[in-house]
């Protein structure tokens, strides 16, 4: 009963022939114990009655009490709290030999048991008690706990990884899109000049192409076409809206693990977000998608300045579009999830208003100054990775 039933599942399969014979033991609990039980019982029975017979035949009546202690005693030490403890402490060393005996005492008492557990059931399901087994299926938190539980028999690297994937289960593609308003994109109105300077530096292998605006796309230009077109001598607006890819689109509340199984059997690696009104709110890639389970797994492009600086008070100062939960996982800090997506929508949301400059909150306990505005939007905020606990923010917490 204390063997870990994940690792006789995998031993089983391995071919182990003792794991088989305990998975199967462990099938039919109530077999099982009946079994044990019976044995366990014919055992100490005997030995208080064979006590009995010596203490009457050699020392009288009076010896009773004492051999009825004394064996009691016995049974404690030899049969039961030792040898059931070391068992409960080395499992596989005990019930995988057990097994096979077992098995063979389960055929031999097996008209025995039945009778005995068909009474017991019985009894039972007088008092109400259901028969039915639980599944030893685990849900998704369950498995998160064995996860966190494994100590070194999985490197910390492969736990964290574990732990996203069952985090990616939650997360929509609306908590990792890049948002609209950042969205590198080409306007096939635009001049012909600009166009060939933005193809020219594009920091990505496909860009969307739309015509006046975002939510007109026309498709996705791949860069490696681009350059074949270049190559040919062949590259003109027209050529562009030929050479383009379908557009996939993805609806705002649907969750990651979903849209990454059709991005990946739809051939996509990239898709635009809509709302509910078919307005084009954001953009993700499968590379989005990945660094949730793998991490940040590109270099910081040059050139391109990151959304977190570290100051030298050991502060960082952080762009008001920053996602909150890059936030969280690149500087180990704890802001909420629920709700705004960026670090400006979770100030504006603290506010209910654009704060002046200078103002300081706390999110989560983070201290976080508002240090540059711009229209209706924090634009740059400082924030202290250091948690500061105070009665008003425990009582905002709960």
């Amino acid at each position: 009963m204390s063997l870990n039933r994940y690792r006789l599942r995998h031993l089983a399969k391995q071919g182990h022939r003792g794991a088989r014979l305990a998975e199967n033991l462990l099938k039919d609990p109530g077999r099982l114990l009946g079994t044990i039980l019976l044995g366990n019982n014919l055992v100490n029975n005997a030995a208080a009655a064979v006590a009995t017979v010596i203490a009457l035949k050699y020392f009288g009546e009076v010896a009773i009490a004492f051999a009825t202690g004394l064996i009691t005693l016995l049974i404690l030490i030899f049969s039961e709290i030792p040898p059931k403890t070391y068992a409960a402490t080395y499992p596989e060393r005990i019930a995988f030999p057990a097994a096979y005996l077992l098995t063979g005492l389960i055929r031999l008492f097996s008209p025995v048991v039945k009778v005995v557990n068909m009474a017991g059931n019985g009894l039972l399901l007088l008092f109400g008690a259901k028969m039915k087994r639980e599944s030893d299926s685990l849900s998704s938190d369950e498995l998160r706990t064995v996860v966190q539980e494994a100590g070194e028999k999985i490197t910390p690297s492969e736990r964290e990884m574990l732990l996203q994937i069952l985090e990616l289960s939650k997360m929509t593609v609306d908590d990792v899109m890049v948002p609209r308003a950042e969205i590198e994109a080409i306007d096939i109105e635009d001049e012909w000049d600009e166009i060939l300077n933005q193809l020219a530096t594009s920091l990505h292998t496909r860009v969307p192409l739309f015509r006046g605006t975002l939510d007109n796309p026309i498709g996705v230009l791949h860069m490696r076409r681009v350059l074949q077109l270049i190559h040919r001598e062949e590259l003109t607006p027209q050529s562009l809206e030929a050479s383009c890819e379908p557009v996939h689109y993805i609806p705002e509340e649907t969750r990651l693990p979903q849209q990454l199984l059709a991005l990946r059997e739809e051939r996509h690696q990239l898709g635009l977000v809509v709302d509910e009104y078919g307005d084009v709110i954001g953009l993700i890639t499968v590379e989005e998608i990945l660094e949730e389970i793998v991490g940040e797994f590109t270099r910081q492009t040059p050139g391109i300045d990151e959304d977190a600086n570290l100051q030298e008070d050991g502060s960082y100062l952080i762009r008001g579009s920053a996602n909150v939960r890059e936030l969280n996982r690149n500087l180990g800090v704890n802001l909420p999830l629920v709700g705004a997506k960026t670090l400006n929508g979770l100030i504006l949301d603290a506010f209910e208003d654009i704060p002046p400059v200078g103002t300081t909150l706390l999110l989560r306990g983070y201290p976080v100054e508002v240090v540059q505005t711009q229209g209706t939007s924090v634009t740059i905020a400082r924030l202290t990775t250091d948690p500061v606990t105070t009665a008003r923010e425990d009582k905002d917490e709960s």
